[in-house]
């Protein structure tokens, strides 16, 4: 039956189910994986035990696909019932489309005391077996170890250091290593063995990886379903209809403050939105209505967005304006390519880390007019409230 299923009729949580499924086991905020790495959440760090193969495969383990040349657990369950059944090594073998010696050596192998075969039992053994656990090439100290804790020190990426080992020596096949397995070694204390002073240098600052989703499997963060950019009208994307806007906020110091910045696409036109306190989804719905509601009916034909959480009113803009509201994809800031540059121009006059708030309407609108009446070369060097201008 389903997971879901099982865990809903023992009574037990579905992440409990699949952690039990995969050999993990948990306590407090400690979790210890069956390859030996022992997680605490509390801490952020990660630390790997000594792997035996003495230890009980997991039901993963068991069920978990292996080379055609190893027998599996359905081929086992068929030599048990076989080898009751009185059939022959040879026979036993073409049924299978292998070998007699392989089923021989089968045989004699898992044979228990009594001289029976369990195919469970058989299966379970091959997997433990099966386990080689070797050390990790940045555990031993040595030449490589000190050459790529060195130049970690000098804030060189791994990457840069598993291709420069390559070019400082081109004839030593043991000064190798790839870059995964440095980060294994700096994010993994007792696996690698490089010191955790090291780990510091390394540009980024994090004491542990962070998990990232596909955007396919990203959890939509709005309750109102979003239409995405590629159902966007054709006529958007090569700018020849006016009307269609992208929009975005730029942030002032510590995220506290922020204006609305909103860019037609086919004139380059900027509109600016006065925000005087927080940039909730409420308050920035309010103003881009007001924006929006300024604009002539003709002008008002789409905004683009990206996925911030101010938006998540943008159901009830679209229906206060009319304008339908299209998201860009996770992490795609090129698909608002006009914006992205307006927001870049308008940092000459908001710069970064500065406070947004004390800025108002009267300040937003000087700015945007230097913007407007800036030419473009892209417009054949007219400017953005001339094109705007002959489309009113």
């Amino acid at each position: 039956m389903p997971r879901r299923e099982a865990a809903r009729r023992a009574g037990i949580n579905e992440r409990t189910a699949r952690d039990w499924d995969h050999g993990v086991r948990k306590s407090n905020n400690t979790r210890l994986y069956p390859d030996g790495r022992r997680v605490d959440y509390s801490t952020g760090q990660t630390t790997m035990e000594p792997m035996t193969t003495s230890a009980e495969p997991t039901v993963a383990a068991l069920d978990k696909p292996v080379h055609p040349r190893f027998l599996t657990l359905a081929e086992r369950e068929r030599i048990a019932d076989l080898d009751r059944a009185g059939w022959g090594l040879r026979a036993i073998g073409r049924d299978l489309d292998r070998p007699a010696s392989t089923i021989k050596r089968e045989l004699d192998h898992h044979r228990s005391t009594d001289g029976s075969y369990g195919a469970y039992t058989a299966q379970r053994r091959a997997t433990q077996q099966r386990s080689r656990p070797k050390h990790a090439k940045l555990a031993q100290p040595g030449r490589l170890r000190d050459w790529v804790a060195g130049r970690l020190m000098e804030q060189w990426s791994p990457e840069q250091i598993s291709n420069a080992l390559v070019e400082h020596f081109p004839d030593d096949e043991a000064m190798r290593v790839s870059h995964e397995t440095i980060y294994q070694a700096l994010y993994v204390q007792a696996r690698g063995g490089l010191k955790r002073e090291v780990a510091a240098a390394l540009r980024t600052g994090r004491i542990r990886r962070t998990p990232r989703r596909s955007p396919e499997r990203r959890r939509s963060r709005f309750s109102d379903a979003m239409v995405m950019i590629s159902e966007r009208p054709p006529e958007v994307e090569d700018r020849a209809v006016p009307g269609h806007w992208e929009g975005d906020l730029i942030l002032g110091a510590h995220n506290e403050s922020a204006i609305v910045t909103l860019v037609e696409r086919s004139t380059r036109y900027v509109m600016l939105g006065h925000l005087p306190g927080q940039h909730t989804a409420e308050a920035v719905a309010g103003v881009l209505s007001a924006l929006v509601q300024t604009l002539p009916e003709h002008l008002r034909g789409s905004l683009t967005w990206d996925q911030g959480a101010e938006m998540a009113h943008h159901q009830a803009f679209s229906v206060a304006t009319g304008v339908p509201v299209f998201f860009c994809d996770p992490a795609s800031p090129w698909q608002r390519g006009s914006n992205e540059n307006t927001n870049g121009l308008l940092r000459q006059y908001f710069p970064k880390g500065t406070d947004l708030s004390v800025h108002g309407p009267l300040d937003l609108e000087h700015v945007a007019g230097k913007l407007n009446r800036r030419p473009r070369k892209t417009l054949g060097w007219k400017t953005p409230a001339e094109r705007l201008l002959q489309l009113v």
